[in-house]
């Protein structure tokens, strides 16, 4: 996906202050935010008296490559992971602030399509970009800040998971795997556009953070690096076992064709690829579950995470392996 532009306008030739107002022109603010961008800081409510933060960094080549991805994907995506780690803490989202490092030479309209992607994600939760900065760098740089609301629930931590708990999925799993790995080897967009998109554009399921807090969830945490490493975290925060039934984990039949093509495993995808941002939880045995989470396993006593029925591979993303 190349960049093609009819307006020569770069991001220098604004300026600044110039960039700034661009971008605050496209944005909405929503009820949360009683000061928006244009001051200092930004005044958010707190209704719960708590605040729920968490941050995140893109870098082009590293997380996101703009031949692949057009900008409005790139938006939705830096937001889209910063706003399901709110939402897995049984938050409710209601701003993010957006720190931009951008070449001089950038199109204008492709900050305009980044802007539109953040700002698009972001309705999706109610939530505001209400703020952030600005720098000149030589490849794009992405830093978002996500704040919540608990809304007088407790925080669903990872540390809460107990023996007899069963675990839940909401979302998809392996398939923004499966795109990269469609993009590496090659075959873009076909003939698995699906799956490509999913690379481009994680859908989270919001509503599925707060809901499993209401719920009882004892512990959940964001699917970002895989489901193995992050049902791992949930296990050593807890001090207990995560067995999750090979059988029960979702391949649907897209995933399993694509990894037929690529002679790969789809089930590796689903158990080891990151960035679909799935929520893993651990709820009371007794739980009525909507039909958005799936059961894939139980808590026991013990450490780590097994997968009966199957070898699992080691994996999981870590920013340091090689």
């Amino acid at each position: 996906m190349q960049d093609t532009w009819r307006c020569a306008i770069r991001v220098a030739d604004l300026g600044e202050f110039g960039i700034i107002a661009r971008i605050v022109g496209r944005l909405p603010q929503f009820p949360a935010v009683l000061l928006g961008p244009g001051d200092d800081a930004a005044v958010l409510r707190a209704p719960d008296g708590r605040v729920v933060v968490t941050t995140d960094l893109l870098l082009e080549g590293r997380h996101f490559r703009r031949d692949w991805s057009s900008p409005y994907d790139i938006g939705r995506k830096a937001a889209a992971q910063n706003l399901s780690d709110v939402v897995a803490m049984g938050a409710d989202p209601t701003a993010i602030f957006v720190g931009l490092g951008l070449p001089g030479d950038l199109p204008a309209e492709w900050l305009d399509g980044l802007t539109d992607g953040f700002g698009d994600e972001c309705a999706l939760v109610g939530a505001s970009v209400a703020g952030g900065d600005i720098a000149r760098s030589e490849k794009i740089v992405l830093g978002v800040t996500a704040l919540g609301d608990l809304g007088g629930r407790a925080p669903v931590t990872r540390a809460g998971a107990r023996p007899g708990n069963v675990v839940a999925v909401a979302g998809r799993l392996g398939h923004a795997a499966a795109g990269l790995a469609l993009f590496l080897a090659g075959r873009g967009d076909l003939p698995f556009p699906g799956l490509a998109a999913a690379h481009r554009r994680p859908e989270p399921p919001y509503a599925c953070g707060p809901g499993a807090a209401v719920l009882g969830a004892t512990a959940m945490a964001d699917v970002s690096d895989g489901l193995l490493q992050d049902a791992g975290h949930i296990a050593k925060a807890s001090g207990v076992r995560i067995e999750l039934e090979s059988r029960a984990l979702p391949v649907p039949e897209s995933l399993a064709e694509a990894a037929a093509e690529l002679g790969q495993d789809p089930l590796g995808w689903v158990l080891t690829g990151g960035e679909d941002h799935a929520l893993v939880a651990a709820f009371p045995p007794e739980t009525r579950l909507p039909p958005e989470w799936k059961i894939i396993g139980s808590v026991t006593e013990g450490e780590g995470v097994q997968v009966t029925g199957y070898e699992a591979p080691h994996g999981g993303w870590d920013h340091f392996r090689e």
